[in-house]
């Protein structure tokens, strides 16, 4: 593209007028006014980054994760120590931006000293001017002047010819009327000349303005544009550097294993293999009435019998007669008369009490609700009596007049 001027483009056909020169002059203005705008903008940029980076120093710093272990702890340690890396670079990018600001500052300063020299030599060039201009045209005012009173007087002596007095009179006016006329015509001519010269050396003033402005406005546009240009650059540079911080987090967060953090946990925190032995229960209710068949001596022992039950289910064990029986008569249990004879061992009556309807009775510990035709619904605090105990854990009851099974592990004796 064919470059323009300004020293070809900003001048005004009205000898008065300097319309060119403003124009260009609010253009260094509004230039002026675009570099505060990129100040404040790159002012503003610098506080978020550096309000940006303070934050992400103070979460890495503030970020737990010390109860965690193996692997998972690694790659959390990772990301905390590149947030705190990626703080720090957004810190120095701010004050990068707030160096560019300032270079921005004596630029502006520099040329604002500049604009001002050349606008204070047009300024009294053009005063200059437009004094000579207008002294040029009070002389053109003067001069017509007397031009026109030459002719007044001219025309009077035509008509007064026939009077020789009148004649003399007028011949008299006519000669200091041309002698004014001569001297206005001077003067008029010599600001004529003086005008020129000034507007001669007002052009040459505007023109080497006019190149000095149009020099400055082209180094604002190619510092603004550099400064933009350095700015994009600055961010991504910066969008770099966060993708390989966080590269750096996602190569340790490949290291990262369910399986080896389980097993560091389980071999630092293993408390055992083996859980606890099940605890029976054990009950000792059940009570044998033992006496001797001749009625002399009464003998009572307890026969204690273990029953163990499990959760789902339990089972009640009763020593048979003839173990009882066995146990009675050991060689211990014999017993000699005072005649010397001694009494044979007689048939012994064992009798095994049954339960009773009041041994059988239970109280209900939890709420059940039946689930099928042959379960029973019982509340908390009924009172049931067992009619069979199953292997399975299901005892059979009558409570409340109704008859049906419950888990046995609802009941306690009553």
């Amino acid at each position: 593209m064919t470059p323009l001027m300004f020293k070809d483009a900003f001048w005004s056909s009205d000898f008065t007028c300097h319309a060119g020169y403003d124009a260009v002059i609010q253009r260094l203005r509004d230039g002026r006014q675009m570099c505060k705008d990129v100040e404040e903008l790159l002012k503003m940029r610098a506080l978020a980054e550096e309000k940006y980076g303070k934050e992400l120093v103070a979460i890495a710093r503030k970020a737990g994760g010390l109860s965690e272990i193996s692997t998972l702890r690694a790659s959390f340690e990772m990301l905390k120590s590149q947030l705190q890396n990626i703080g720090h670079s957004h810190l120095q990018l701010s004050d990068t931006l707030k160096e560019e600001v300032k270079k921005i500052e004596n630029f502006r300063e520099r040329q604002r000293e500049q604009r001002r020299k050349f606008e204070s030599i047009m300024e009294k060039t053009q005063k200059k001017k437009i004094s000579s201009f207008k002294r040029s045209m009070e002389s053109k005012r003067n001069y017509e002047l007397r031009c026109k009173e030459a002719d007044d007087v001219e025309q009077g002596v035509e008509k007064a010819a026939a009077s020789s007095k009148v004649a003399e009179k007028y011949r008299h006016r006519i000669s200091h009327c041309k002698q004014a006329l001569l001297e206005g015509e001077k003067l008029y001519f010599k600001s004529i000349v003086h005008l020129e010269t000034v507007r001669q050396e007002w052009e040459e003033t505007h023109r080497s303005a006019c190149e000095v402005f149009q020099q400055m406005e082209g180094d604002r546009i190619s510092m603004l544009r550099c400064a933009l240009w350095d700015h994009c650059n600055h961010f991504s540079m910066q969008c770099v550097k966060d993708d390989e911080s966080y590269e750096e987090v996602r190569k340790v967060l490949e290291q990262c294993d369910i399986t080896t953090d389980i097993n560091c946990f389980i071999l630092k925190k293993s408390t055992g293999s083996r859980p606890p032995e099940p605890i029976s229960f054990e009950s000792y209710n059940r009570t044998v009435k033992l006496r001797e068949s001749n009625g002399q001596a009464h003998l009572e022992r307890q026969n204690w019998t273990r029953r163990s039950s499990t959760l789902m289910g339990s089972s009640l064990t009763v020593e048979s007669p003839q173990t009882s029986h066995s146990r009675l008569t050991s060689a211990g249990d014999i017993e000699t008369s005072d005649t010397g004879y001694s009494h044979l061992p007689c048939h012994q009556q064992e009798t095994l009490s049954t339960p009773s309807a009041e041994e059988d009775l239970y109280v209900v510990c939890y709420q059940y609700n039946a689930q099928e035709a042959d379960e029973l619904t019982v509340s908390k605090g009924d009172m049931a009596r067992v009619l069979e105990r199953g292997d399975d854990g299901w005892w059979t009851v009558e409570s409340n007049g109704l008859t049906g099974v419950v888990p046995g592990n609802y009941l306690t004796k009553a």
